[in-house]
This record gives C-alpha cells, structure tokens and sequence, in this order.
C-alpha cells in the first residue's frame, strides 16, 4: 500500500523471515560463526537460544543456505511435535534412507545407520536443524539423543542443532533429560537489540527495501521503537510497519514519534516502559531523551 508512496519497492517489515533481509548483527553472527564451526568440527549438540521473534527462524534458513551442499547433507523439523517414530522415519526420509512405513522400529534404526554410513563414506557430514525445540516432546528428544549415538570411531554421524525459546532450558534441566545436556558442546544466546541496534536495523531493512535513502525514521521514532519494542525485531517490524501506515494515511513523508505512538497504542505486545513514553508523548507531543542519541546516524 505505501511502497510507491516511500520509494520502496519490497515491504522492508514483513514477518515472514526473508534471507534477504537478515542482518549480521553481533548476536547473529557470534550464532552463525559458532554454528558452522561446530558443524564443521564434528561436534554432536549445538544449542541457540532465543526469546520469541529474535530471529532463530531466519537464522535458521541462513545456515542452511549457507552450508556447503557437497559437504554436508541437512534436514529441518519446522514443528518438532513428533512421536520418536514420526522422528525416527522423517530423518530416515530427509537422508535418503532405503526403509518401508511398515517396518518395526530396530530395522528403520538399521536403515538409517547404514545410510549415515553411506554418507560419511563420501566425505559428507548430516546436520538435522530442530526450529521451536522447546516444544519437541521429552520422550521424543531422548530418541533424538539416541539416534545421535550412531557414530564410527572417528565421529558422530548425526549433528543435531537446536534452536529454542528459554523455555529449552528449562526443558533441559530435567533430571530426565542429562545425558542429552551433558552433549551439548556449544550453545548461543540471541539478545535484544539495543537503540543503536534498532537504528542499524531500520537502515539495514530500508535498504535492502530499495529505498534509496535510509533516514526515514527520526532520532525520536527510533528511540520509542526501541524502547516500546524492548529490542524484538518481530515486535519493531510490527510497529515500524504500523507507523509507515500511519503516515502514509497523513501523507508523511517522514516518521516521526507521534507515527510510532499511534502504532503502540494499537500493539499490546509493546513493553510497559514504551506504553509509557508513547502516552507521554500523545500528551504533549514532545519526548525528552536521555542524551544518547547518535541513532539516527
């Protein structure tokens, strides 16, 4: 709707994660350098941590476009609610593995060995990429943890990445669950951005909108976008969306804080702290900043 309006030529705020967009800030990237370092070394568990809309799905996709086909063979569960059966014959699937529905759980075990072996053979390495890990039943993740003892005397034949919320970690200190904690070797944690992160963000975006000039958000919006989304990118893409509406309604050409205020209050989601400065602002239409502010730079 506002693309022609603001020189865009793609929506710079979509939710669907998009490679195209994915910036390669410092939380990301030390996830992605730990990734492909343990994958490349061999290692059995990675864990990366997330709370809800930092960007594990994208990151997700950046792997595992950014894996070398000849070296590694990789599969993704997008929704782990699996039984250890349903696991068991997806991975056998993903690897190319020669079994039958109807065979009993030992002999698809048998098939998927022999298949991982045929892989290692030619110099390749199998990565399973489990999204929303949190919500992988228990009983289907000590599967997973067996399934990743098939290994030649030289290394594992199944590397398992797991991606989460927090609640991942509090899955995994059950009691139960120890043999798989005690296997992972690497583990990240993706944090918020902060107000310089969030300017980064909206530039890097914008950019790669096609919009030929980045400064559209000013110091003030950016400011409350980062305060009222608490550094999300799922929750500044909502609001940034929200407030280029609204402008685009007024016929703005710039955004401004009265634009972002608008988009809070209609976004319950917002931090408490965002809600509180965004009223303020309704109020009397300006904001004091804390003096930080090179953000819009």
């Amino acid at each position: 709707m506002y693309l022609t309006h603001f020189h865009m030529t793609e929506k710079p705020f979509s939710l669907t994660p998009d490679t195209q967009f994915f910036l390669n800030d410092r939380s990301h990237r030390d996830a992605l350098t730990t990734l492909r370092f343990a994958l490349q070394d061999g290692e059995g568990f990675i864990k990366i941590v997330g709370e809800v809309g930092t960007g594990k799905t994208l990151l997700c996709r950046i792997l595992l476009t950014r894996l070398d086909k000849s070296r590694f063979v990789t599969a993704y569960i997008p929704n782990p609610c699996l039984t250890p059966d349903e696991l068991k014959s997806f991975i056998a699937t993903e690897i190319g593995a020669d079994y039958q529905r109807s065979m009993p759980t030992h002999e698809l075990t048998s098939a998927t060995y022999r298949r991982l072996l045929q892989i290692a053979r030619q110099q390749k390495r199998v990565v399973l990429v489990v999204d929303e890990a949190q919500a992988m039943p228990r009983e289907t993740l000590e599967a997973l943890r067996l399934l990743s003892n098939l290994e030649t005397e030289k290394r594992k034949l199944l590397q398992v990445v797991l991606l989460g919320q927090p609640e991942l970690d509090e899955l995994l200190r059950r009691e139960d669950l120890r043999q798989l904690t005690q296997r992972i070797v690497f583990s990240e944690k993706l944090r918020p951005f902060n107000t310089q992160g969030v300017a980064a963000y909206l530039r890097h975006r914008l950019r790669a909108s096609g919009r030929p000039k980045v400064n559209l958000f000013s110091p003030v919006a950016i400011w409350l976008l980062a305060r009222a989304s608490g550094g999300i990118p799922r929750l500044i893409n909502i609001l940034a969306h929200k407030s280029l509406l609204c402008a685009y309604g007024r016929r703005d050409k710039t955004i401004g804080g009265w634009h972002v205020a608008k988009a809070v209050r209609d976004t319950p989601e917002c931090t408490a702290s965002g809600r509180f400065w965004c009223r303020l602002w309704g109020l009397n239409g300006r904001v004091f900043l804390p003096r930080s502010p090179e953000v819009a730079r």
